[in-house]
Order: C-alpha cells, then sequence, then structure tokens
C-alpha cells in the first residue's frame, strides 16, 4: 500500500471509531474493537480520542452549516469533517493541508460522493472560526450550569479546562512487594521517565504514556494502572486485620485489588452486576495474586438484597462520572441532565439498603467519581437526616475541599480525576 493510501486508510480508521461514539457507544469498547481488527497506532488514537475531547466545540462549528445532518450510517462522514477541524485547531496541520487529508479519507471510507459536502463544511467552518473565534465552553449546556451554581468562578472554569486536557497515566504499586522508590529504579532502567505522585503514597505518574502490559511488573501484579484519586479509598475504609469487608460495586477492581493488598488478613467480598465486569474483576484479583483472598459474586444489590453483616463497605457507587471526562472524553457526548434523577436514586437505594449490611460500629466509605453535589454531599446529608444510627467521621486530605459532608477531589488537583468521599460510622 502506498503512503498516501495508507495514511487515508489510518483516518478512515478514526473516522469509523468516532462514528460509533458519534451514535451512542462507549470511546474505550470502539478503540479496543479497533485494535483488535488492526493493532494499535498512535496516529488513529490520536486522531480519535481528539477528536472525541473537542467533540462538543467541533459539533458547534459545522452542525449550522449543514442543510441537513448527515444520516446516521454516514456518521464516519461527519467524523471526518469534526477531525479535519481537530487537526487544524489542535494538531498544528495547516489548514489546507488538514482539509485535503479529511477529504480524500473519504475515498476510503468507500463514499466519494461525500467529497464536496465535506470540503464545503470544513472550509466554512475554518473561515467562521476566523471572523468569530469560538467563545463556549466544550461541554454540553446542563453540565456548565450544574457546575456554575455548585463551585465559584475560579473552580469551575478550572475543571473545564481540565477536562480538555489528557489524563496522565497513573500506577499504583503494590508496596508489600516492592517500593515505590524501587518501581521507580524499575522505570528508569527500562527507560521510561516517571515521578512519585506527591500526596499518594502509593502512586507513581508516568511522564509520557505507555503500553500497560509492557510496563515493568505488570503481568506479576507489582503495579496496577489507577487515579491517585481513586487509591484513597482503601487507606480511608482502613480494614482491621480478619474484618470482614464487602466492596459493594466492585468491577473492575481496582480498589477491590488495593483493599486485599491494604489489608491482607481482612476477609474481603466483591460484588458486581454485570457478569462481564465481573470477569474483568476476576482477572485483574488473578494479576494481583488476590483472587484466593477475595470472594467475587455476581449479584444486583438493589434488586437483590445481600445477607449478612460486614465490618466494613465500600460503596463506590454509580453515578455521572462528570469527574473522570478527561479519561472518558465521550462522556460530553452521551452523559444527559435526565440521566441524574435515576442515578441518585440507585445512590440512594444502595445507601440505604447497604446501612443494614453495616455491623454496629462498623465503617461505609461512599465514593463517586463526580463533581456534582447532588451526588456527593447532598445525598450524604439525607442520608445522615435519614438515619438516626449514621454519623460522619470527618477527615481531611492533602488536597480538595471540605464539604458539608465529605471531601471533594476537583479534576486536575494535584493531577487527580474528581473525586468525592464521604465516610460513615453506623453507631453501637
Amino acid at each position: 500500500m502506498s503512503k498516501p493510501r495508507h495514511a487515508l486508510v489510518l483516518r478512515a480508521r478514526s473516522a469509523r471509531i468516532i462514528a460509533h461514539v458519534l451514535t451512542g457507544r462507549a470511546l474505550d469498547p470502539a478503540l479496543d474493537e479497533d485494535r483488535a481488527r488492526h493493532g494499535r497506532h498512535g496516529l488513529v488514537e490520536e486522531l480519535a480520542i481528539g477528536t472525541v475531547r473537542y467533540a462538543p466545540r467541533l459539533l458547534a462549528r459545522t452542525a449550522p452549516l449543514l442543510d441537513h445532518p448527515f444520516r446516521k450510517s454516514d456518521q464516519d462522514l461527519q467524523a471526518l469533517s469534526l477531525m479535519g477541524l481537530y487537526q487544524a485547531w489542535f494538531m498544528g496541520t495547516p489548514a489546507p493541508v488538514a482539509v485535503s487529508e479529511a477529504v480524500s479519507a473519504a475515498d476510503a471510507l468507500g463514499k466519494p460522493w461525500g467529497k464536496s459536502a465535506l470540503n464545503a463544511v470544513l472550509r466554512a467552518a475554518l473561515a467562521a472560526e476566523a471572523r468569530e473565534p469560538y467563545a463556549g465552553y466544550n461541554h454540553p449546556d446542563w453540565f456548565v450550569d450544574r457546575l456554575k451554581a455548585a463551585w465559584p468562578e475560579e473552580a469551575w472554569r478550572a475543571v473545564l479546562t481540565a477536562n480538555d486536557e489528557r489524563a496522565p497515566l497513573t500506577l499504583r504499586v503494590d508496596t508489600r512487594r516492592i517500593t515505590r522508590d524501587e518501581y521507580l529504579g524499575r522505570l528508569a532502567e527500562a527507560g521510561m521517565a516517571a515521578y512519585a505522585h506527591p500526596v499518594a503514597d502509593s502512586a507513581v505518574v508516568l511522564a509520557q504514556g505507555a503500553l500497560v502490559p509492557g510496563l515493568p511488573g505488570f503481568s506479576e501484579g507489582l503495579v496496577s494502572v489507577q487515579d491517585a484519586a481513586a487509591q484513597w479509598a482503601a487507606p480511608l475504609l482502613a480494614p482491621d486485620p480478619n474484618d470482614t469487608v464487602l466492596d459493594a460495586c466492585a468491577a473492575p477492581g481496582g480498589k477491590t485489588g488495593h483493599l486485599a493488598q491494604f489489608a491482607p488478613k481482612a476477609y474481603v467480598t466483591a460484588i458486581d452486576s454485570d457478569p462481564g465486569r465481573v470477569a474483568r474483576l476476576t482477572e485483574t484479583l488473578a494479576r494481583l495474586q488476590c483472587d484466593t483472598r477475595v470472594r467475587v459474586m455476581t449479584q444486583d444489590l438493589i434488586k437483590d438484597p445481600l445477607e449478612g453483616r460486614f465490618q466494613r463497605i465500600l460503596l463506590d457507587a454509580p453515578c455521572s462520572a462528570t469527574g473522570v471526562i478527561r479519561r472518558h472524553p465521550d462522556i460530553k457526548l452521551h452523559r444527559r441532565a435526565t440521566d441524574l434523577p435515576p442515578l441518585r436514586a440507585a445512590q440512594t437505594q444502595l445507601l440505604d439498603r447497604l446501612w443494614q449490611n453495616l455491623a454496629p460500629g462498623g465503617t461505609m466509605v461512599y465514593a463517586t467519581c463526580s463533581v456534582l453535589p447532588e451526588e456527593n454531599e447532598d445525598q450524604v446529608m439525607n442520608f445522615l437526616a435519614r438515619t438516626p444510627d449514621a454519623r460522619e467521621d470527618p477527615f481531611r486530605f492533602p488536597v480538595g475541599h471540605e464539604r458539608r459532608a465529605g471531601w471533594q477531589i476537583l479534576p486536575g488537583e494535584a493531577g487527580m480525576d474528581g473525586f468525592y468521599y464521604a465516610r460513615l460510622v453506623r453507631r453501637a
């Protein structure tokens, strides 16, 4: 295959990934499917992920220029239009080159009839940007409105800025088996620049991205990919030896593995409702060499309440995931304000039901990867108000924000994802 033809095929691959996202599919499975079929390619993933990251802005520029929206079957052409603008505005590609490459890639999609429309839309969008630069927030309006209501101006603007950045590759070191400094030495020997995270004791941050399976010690379970904010769950729950511990929404298993490493003599039960995600959880625990010490169950805790009592419960509740947009930029396209009421209802049900599984004197940590108070402090305050035997056990982290109940970390603070934690104790 000639080099020009090969470049067009790569762009067509990116366009198909983006098209999957535009039609409602999550970005990660679309990327995984492309990798399985064709292997990884840096340009394909840069174009796909970058275009999705800036899709709200790119769509705002192109949508008014179309006489008729692209049909669902032609979202790959829509993707080419967005990708061309992404190249021109964020990759430093000269505008004429970006237009030419996007238009020519229609041939590789088998849709040469779309070239004229692509050329017209791209040129009109570039001209419109030159006349009046984009002044929006590259996020859905409903989310911006909620951020403004919840946080002072400097905070909500910082969240939007952080969400448009690439998240670092952060690792959790199994410090039972190797010290963090020793692992940093192994990375240095492998030619991988990295540094110790400033506020999470088990966290290492790579200066550049890397293929995870090739990381030193990964296959032996010495390290896991986990954001530094998520690494505070196990120390906050702090199980004692011989405690019974429940990880209630456990898949894909990062926090479960950390709990098993943090308290190797505790009895950990990990539950998730999705069989596919439970399979990933089981694989994670096997790689971390924790599978023989964790009981794994598939169960919907809302429909089928759990029997038994536990001294410690981690409820990493289903949420809007608005704290991890920089890792999953498709959230900008897929999350709706109408998603929040059912999520809040699920959080309420899980809090109330799992509280009955917490032994008197026991501790529950409620966590989300959301930045919205209605899923976080409001949820906990309402729970405390209706639950007479519950009290908050306050704590402080080195970074973040004390709330009316619990603690909020915002995206980008100390390089971390957005995360919320509250620690609750059941009175004896």
